[in-house]
């Protein structure tokens, strides 16, 4: 009788990628996500001041604390917003758990052994399930973030550009890249229907489905890309508040 054949491949060794090894990134991500969270308390507790001129830091915008007479920690009152929106954030949560919690580090390993396993259903990883409503409270601090980049354009001596001028714009651009590009998003304008064309139509919110879907393809991108822009963006400013550097006017 002609043995049979070993078609499974269930109890095979499976072929090492070739390429760098699997703990690179989630290293990668812990460094940079523990030194952006070491300097975000550095600057939100020890620094009650983000405003240089016509410049406003992202961390101190809006300032709230000036509006109700509140000048202790005033980045405090609002830098809790992006900080609980990006820690809630899909893409973030797969980084710091890769990072940070090492579970898993990586796709195909295997995981830490665990007794019961929880997920997202306790303190504090049940925050995570509120991600959709600090989405809306960013929205309203992004939407200060592009008056404060206009504003860099407007200096005492009219109209100019600025280096400041153009890293709050850029910081505001990716922001809004990043906002718009949310998986929470996404399911805002269409995800949580049925049918997008029962009638045989498609839709206005299958088409901004769609173009939310093609632009949440590069979240990841953005995600990186912004937390970039806002540690540029107020790294810049404190620089001026110090005086350690001064202002380059381009026009």
């Amino acid at each position: 009788m002609a043995q049979p054949l070993e078609s499974s491949t269930a109890t095979r060794p499976r072929p090492q990628a070739k390429g760098k090894p699997y703990w690179v990134e989630p290293l990668v991500t812990s460094v940079v996500l523990g030194v952006w969270v070491l300097y975000s308390l550095w600057e939100v507790f020890f620094h009650n001041s983000g405003t240089y001129g016509n410049y406003v830091s992202p961390y101190f915008s809006p300032g709230v604390g000036k509006w109700f007479g509140w000048h202790l920690l005033d980045a405090l009152y609002v830098a809790w917003v992006p900080f609980l929106f990006r820690f809630s954030c899909y893409y973030y949560r797969k980084e710091y758990y890769r990072g940070f919690f090492w579970d898993p580090p990586a796709c195909y390993q295997v995981d830490k052994p665990r007794p019961r396993y929880r997920g997202e259903t306790k303190w504090p990883l049940a925050i995570n399930n509120l991600h959709r409503y600090f989405w809306y409270l960013a929205f309203i601090v992004l939407i200060f973030l592009w008056k404060d980049a206009v504003e860099a354009f407007f200096f005492k001596n009219g109209f100019g550009v600025g280096i400041g001028s153009l890293l709050l714009l850029i910081n505001a651009v990716l922001l809004t890249f990043y906002t718009f590009s949310c998986h929470a998003f996404r399911h805002m304008v269409g995800g949580r229907k049925d049918c997008y064309s029962c009638d045989g139509k498609p839709t206005t919110a299958y088409k901004l489905w769609h173009r939310v879907s093609q632009w949440n393809v590069f979240h990841g991108t953005w995600a990186w890309a912004s937390l970039a822009s806002v540690w540029a963006a107020d790294l810049y400013i404190r620089l001026l508040i110090m005086g350690v550097i001064h202002d380059v006017r381009l026009f």
